[in-house]
Protein backbone atom coordinates (compact mmCIF):
# COMPACT_ATOMS: atom_id res chain seq x y z
CA UNK A 1 0.00 0.00 0.00
CA UNK A 2 1.28 3.20 -1.12
CA UNK A 3 0.40 6.43 1.12
CA UNK A 4 -1.94 9.06 -0.25
CA UNK A 5 0.01 11.86 0.32
CA UNK A 6 3.09 11.07 -0.88
CA UNK A 7 4.86 11.78 -4.54
CA UNK A 8 3.51 8.71 -5.95
CA UNK A 9 0.17 9.30 -4.44
CA UNK A 10 -0.18 12.92 -5.59
CA UNK A 11 0.74 11.75 -9.09
CA UNK A 12 -2.45 9.61 -8.73
CA UNK A 13 -4.17 11.61 -7.37
CA UNK A 14 -3.56 14.28 -10.30
CA UNK A 15 -4.90 12.18 -12.78
CA UNK A 16 -7.84 10.90 -11.51
CA UNK A 17 -9.44 14.06 -10.05
CA UNK A 18 -10.67 15.68 -13.10
CA UNK A 19 -13.66 17.27 -14.71
CA UNK A 20 -15.93 13.88 -14.79
CA UNK A 21 -15.11 12.67 -11.47
CA UNK A 22 -17.56 10.40 -9.29
CA UNK A 23 -16.56 10.58 -5.45
CA UNK A 24 -17.62 7.58 -3.66
CA UNK A 25 -17.63 7.00 0.64
CA UNK A 26 -18.47 4.78 3.07
CA UNK A 27 -19.78 6.05 5.86
CA UNK A 28 -19.13 4.07 9.33
CA UNK A 29 -15.56 4.28 10.12
CA UNK A 30 -14.65 6.72 6.68
CA UNK A 31 -16.89 9.77 7.02
CA UNK A 32 -18.16 9.13 10.89
CA UNK A 33 -16.17 8.01 13.98
CA UNK A 34 -17.20 4.18 14.99
CA UNK A 35 -19.38 3.91 17.72
CA UNK A 36 -20.11 1.16 20.35
CA UNK A 37 -24.09 1.32 18.99
CA UNK A 38 -24.81 2.20 15.35
CA UNK A 39 -27.82 4.39 16.29
CA UNK A 40 -24.98 6.94 17.31
CA UNK A 41 -22.95 7.02 14.62
CA UNK A 42 -23.26 10.84 13.21
CA UNK A 43 -22.07 12.58 10.23
CA UNK A 44 -19.14 15.63 12.10
CA UNK A 45 -20.41 19.16 10.78
CA UNK A 46 -16.70 19.94 9.57
CA UNK A 47 -17.02 16.85 6.76
CA UNK A 48 -20.59 17.61 6.51
CA UNK A 49 -19.49 21.37 4.89
CA UNK A 50 -16.96 19.81 2.70
CA UNK A 51 -19.42 17.42 0.87
CA UNK A 52 -21.29 19.85 0.38
CA UNK A 53 -18.80 22.05 -1.35
CA UNK A 54 -17.94 19.19 -2.92
CA UNK A 55 -21.26 18.18 -4.28
CA UNK A 56 -20.87 21.77 -6.45
CA UNK A 57 -17.90 20.25 -8.69
CA UNK A 58 -18.57 16.57 -8.77
CA UNK A 59 -21.16 14.27 -7.93
CA UNK A 60 -21.53 12.82 -4.04
CA UNK A 61 -21.70 9.28 -3.46
CA UNK A 62 -22.49 7.56 -0.21
CA UNK A 63 -22.38 3.47 -0.22
CA UNK A 64 -23.19 2.08 2.56
CA UNK A 65 -23.90 -1.00 4.64
CA UNK A 66 -26.91 0.75 6.17
CA UNK A 67 -30.44 1.11 4.89
CA UNK A 68 -30.96 3.89 2.92
CA UNK A 69 -33.84 5.61 5.09
CA UNK A 70 -31.23 5.02 8.42
CA UNK A 71 -28.55 7.03 6.48
CA UNK A 72 -30.66 9.43 5.06
CA UNK A 73 -31.21 10.61 8.24
CA UNK A 74 -27.79 11.16 9.57
CA UNK A 75 -25.99 12.84 6.94
CA UNK A 76 -27.71 16.39 7.04
CA UNK A 77 -27.53 16.79 3.29
CA UNK A 78 -28.28 15.29 0.23
CA UNK A 79 -25.83 13.50 -1.44
CA UNK A 80 -26.40 12.81 -5.22
CA UNK A 81 -26.76 8.84 -4.65
CA UNK A 82 -27.30 6.63 -1.16
CA UNK A 83 -26.47 2.86 -1.88
CA UNK A 84 -27.57 0.87 1.04
CA UNK A 85 -27.35 -2.49 2.09
CA UNK A 86 -23.53 -3.03 0.88
CA UNK A 87 -25.34 -2.12 -2.42
CA UNK A 88 -28.47 -4.06 -2.97
CA UNK A 89 -30.59 -0.66 -1.97
CA UNK A 90 -30.60 2.16 -4.35
CA UNK A 91 -29.31 0.80 -7.57
CA UNK A 92 -31.56 0.30 -10.58
CA UNK A 93 -33.61 -2.61 -10.31
CA UNK A 94 -32.98 -3.67 -6.68
CA UNK A 95 -36.76 -3.26 -5.62
CA UNK A 96 -37.72 -5.94 -8.02
CA UNK A 97 -35.75 -8.60 -5.92
CA UNK A 98 -36.43 -6.64 -2.49
CA UNK A 99 -39.54 -8.79 -1.49
CA UNK A 100 -37.49 -11.96 -1.88
CA UNK A 101 -34.47 -10.41 0.31
CA UNK A 102 -36.74 -9.08 2.89
CA UNK A 103 -38.52 -12.80 3.57
CA UNK A 104 -35.33 -14.17 3.54
CA UNK A 105 -33.45 -11.61 6.25
CA UNK A 106 -36.83 -11.96 8.67
CA UNK A 107 -36.16 -15.64 8.58
CA UNK A 108 -32.60 -15.22 9.53
CA UNK A 109 -33.50 -12.57 12.40
CA UNK A 110 -35.92 -15.10 13.87
CA UNK A 111 -33.70 -17.75 14.29
CA UNK A 112 -30.75 -15.66 15.18
CA UNK A 113 -32.95 -14.02 18.05
CA UNK A 114 -34.36 -17.57 19.27
CA UNK A 115 -30.72 -19.19 18.98
CA UNK A 116 -28.75 -16.21 21.05
CA UNK A 117 -32.02 -16.25 23.17
CA UNK A 118 -30.93 -20.17 24.97
CA UNK A 119 -28.12 -17.63 25.52
CA UNK A 120 -29.81 -16.12 28.47
CA UNK A 121 -29.29 -12.15 27.69
CA UNK A 122 -27.63 -12.92 23.90
CA UNK A 123 -23.65 -13.09 25.59
CA UNK A 124 -23.48 -9.61 24.74
CA UNK A 125 -24.32 -10.41 20.55
CA UNK A 126 -26.97 -8.62 19.15
CA UNK A 127 -28.87 -8.63 15.73
CA UNK A 128 -29.12 -5.25 13.97
CA UNK A 129 -32.24 -5.79 11.39
CA UNK A 130 -31.33 -3.73 8.37
CA UNK A 131 -34.74 -4.97 6.17
CA UNK A 132 -32.32 -6.36 3.27
CA UNK A 133 -29.57 -7.69 4.84
CA UNK A 134 -28.94 -8.22 8.90
CA UNK A 135 -25.62 -7.07 10.95
CA UNK A 136 -24.78 -9.25 14.14
CA UNK A 137 -22.98 -7.26 16.23
CA UNK A 138 -20.71 -8.99 19.33
CA UNK A 139 -18.27 -5.73 20.19
CA UNK A 140 -19.65 -6.14 24.03
CA UNK A 141 -19.16 -9.89 24.06
CA UNK A 142 -17.20 -10.87 27.16
CA UNK A 143 -14.99 -12.97 25.28
CA UNK A 144 -14.60 -11.99 21.38
CA UNK A 145 -13.38 -15.36 20.32
CA UNK A 146 -15.52 -17.37 21.79
CA UNK A 147 -18.59 -15.34 20.36
CA UNK A 148 -16.89 -15.64 16.86
CA UNK A 149 -17.10 -19.17 17.40
CA UNK A 150 -20.84 -19.32 18.39
CA UNK A 151 -21.96 -17.00 15.98
CA UNK A 152 -20.06 -18.98 12.85
CA UNK A 153 -22.06 -22.29 14.24
CA UNK A 154 -25.19 -20.31 13.80
CA UNK A 155 -24.85 -19.12 10.53
CA UNK A 156 -24.48 -22.74 9.27
CA UNK A 157 -27.30 -23.20 10.21
CA UNK A 158 -29.10 -20.37 8.36
CA UNK A 159 -31.10 -21.59 5.26
CA UNK A 160 -30.62 -20.63 2.75
CA UNK A 161 -26.54 -19.92 3.85
CA UNK A 162 -25.97 -16.51 3.65
CA UNK A 163 -22.87 -14.56 2.55
CA UNK A 164 -21.22 -13.64 5.37
CA UNK A 165 -19.12 -10.42 5.28
CA UNK A 166 -16.67 -9.82 8.53
CA UNK A 167 -16.54 -6.40 10.05
CA UNK A 168 -14.75 -4.89 12.90
CA UNK A 169 -16.64 -6.70 15.89
CA UNK A 170 -19.93 -7.27 13.58
CA UNK A 171 -20.29 -10.04 10.64
CA UNK A 172 -22.86 -8.91 7.78
CA UNK A 173 -25.49 -11.29 6.38
CA UNK A 174 -26.67 -10.74 2.74
CA UNK A 175 -28.42 -13.20 0.43
CA UNK A 176 -25.82 -15.33 -1.76
CA UNK A 177 -26.65 -13.16 -5.37
CA UNK A 178 -26.59 -9.75 -4.38
CA UNK A 179 -24.48 -6.98 -4.89
CA UNK A 180 -21.52 -5.94 -3.33
CA UNK A 181 -20.28 -2.61 -2.77
CA UNK A 182 -17.98 -2.73 -5.50
CA UNK A 183 -20.29 -3.97 -8.46
CA UNK A 184 -22.57 -0.96 -7.13
CA UNK A 185 -19.75 1.37 -8.01
CA UNK A 186 -18.90 -0.25 -10.97
CA UNK A 187 -22.56 0.34 -11.81
CA UNK A 188 -22.87 4.24 -10.39
CA UNK A 189 -19.62 4.97 -12.88
CA UNK A 190 -21.73 3.60 -15.99
CA UNK A 191 -25.09 5.44 -15.03
CA UNK A 192 -23.25 8.70 -14.31
CA UNK A 193 -21.45 8.15 -17.62
CA UNK A 194 -18.25 9.18 -15.11
CA UNK A 195 -14.80 9.65 -16.61
CA UNK A 196 -12.85 8.57 -13.29
CA UNK A 197 -13.72 7.95 -9.46
CA UNK A 198 -12.24 8.04 -6.18
CA UNK A 199 -13.49 5.94 -2.95
CA UNK A 200 -12.47 6.11 -0.14
CA UNK A 201 -13.60 3.46 2.34
CA UNK A 202 -12.26 1.73 5.85
CA UNK A 203 -13.04 -2.19 6.32
CA UNK A 204 -13.41 -5.48 5.40
CA UNK A 205 -17.03 -4.99 3.68
CA UNK A 206 -15.00 -2.11 0.79
CA UNK A 207 -12.74 -4.68 -0.19
CA UNK A 208 -15.04 -5.55 -2.94
CA UNK A 209 -14.01 -2.28 -4.48
CA UNK A 210 -10.39 -2.06 -3.77
CA UNK A 211 -10.29 -4.90 -5.87
CA UNK A 212 -11.12 -3.79 -8.80
CA UNK A 213 -8.85 -3.06 -11.12
CA UNK A 214 -9.57 0.15 -13.42
CA UNK A 215 -7.15 2.47 -14.60
CA UNK A 216 -9.95 5.27 -13.62
CA UNK A 217 -10.40 4.16 -9.97
CA UNK A 218 -8.76 5.88 -7.07
CA UNK A 219 -9.49 3.47 -4.10
CA UNK A 220 -7.89 5.10 -0.46
CA UNK A 221 -8.19 2.85 2.35
CA UNK A 222 -8.62 4.66 6.00
CA UNK A 223 -5.05 3.29 7.66
CA UNK A 224 -2.72 0.64 6.15
CA UNK A 225 -4.05 -2.98 6.02
CA UNK A 226 -1.24 -5.64 5.39
CA UNK A 227 -3.84 -7.70 3.89
CA UNK A 228 -5.75 -4.94 2.30
CA UNK A 229 -6.49 -4.90 -2.02
CA UNK A 230 -6.08 -1.03 -1.31
CA UNK A 231 -3.16 0.50 -3.82
CA UNK A 232 -3.52 3.59 -1.73
CA UNK A 233 -4.18 4.54 2.37
CA UNK A 234 -4.18 8.02 4.67
CA UNK A 235 -3.23 6.99 7.80
CA UNK A 236 -6.07 8.22 9.72
CA UNK A 237 -9.42 9.17 9.42
CA UNK A 238 -8.86 12.54 10.38
CA UNK A 239 -7.19 12.87 7.05
CA UNK A 240 -10.46 12.51 5.02
CA UNK A 241 -10.89 16.34 5.83
CA UNK A 242 -7.40 16.80 4.28
CA UNK A 243 -8.43 15.02 1.51
CA UNK A 244 -12.13 17.10 1.14
CA UNK A 245 -9.94 20.06 0.85
CA UNK A 246 -7.63 19.19 -1.63
CA UNK A 247 -10.32 17.68 -3.90
CA UNK A 248 -12.41 20.87 -3.40
CA UNK A 249 -9.32 22.83 -4.18
CA UNK A 250 -8.57 20.89 -7.24
CA UNK A 251 -11.74 21.05 -8.67
CA UNK A 252 -12.50 24.81 -8.04
CA UNK A 253 -9.47 25.49 -9.70
CA UNK A 254 -10.28 23.56 -12.58
CA UNK A 255 -14.01 25.08 -12.65
CA UNK A 256 -12.61 28.47 -12.56
CA UNK A 257 -9.92 28.27 -15.62
CA UNK A 258 -12.74 26.74 -17.42
CA UNK A 259 -14.75 29.57 -16.99
CA UNK A 260 -11.63 31.58 -18.56
CA UNK A 261 -11.14 29.56 -21.25
CA UNK A 262 -15.10 29.95 -22.69
CA UNK A 263 -14.92 33.61 -21.83
CA UNK A 264 -11.52 34.09 -23.65
CA UNK A 265 -12.87 31.92 -26.60
CA UNK A 266 -16.18 34.18 -26.11
CA UNK A 267 -14.55 37.15 -26.50
CA UNK A 268 -12.44 35.98 -29.53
Amino acid sequence: MTLLFSETGRARFDEIVKPGLLCAFDFDGTLAPIVAHPEGAFLPPELKDRLIALSHYAPVAIITGRSVDDLRSRLGFKADFIIGNHGLEGLPGWDGRGERYLDICREWRERLNEALGLQGDGAGIWVEDKRYSLSVHYRMAADQRVAEQQLDSMFQELVPLPRVVAGKHVFNLLPEDTVHKGSALEQLLRATDANTALYIGDDVTDEDVFRLTRKDLLSVRVEAAPKSAAPYFIEHRQQVTQLLDELVARLRSMNARNWTAREAADTA
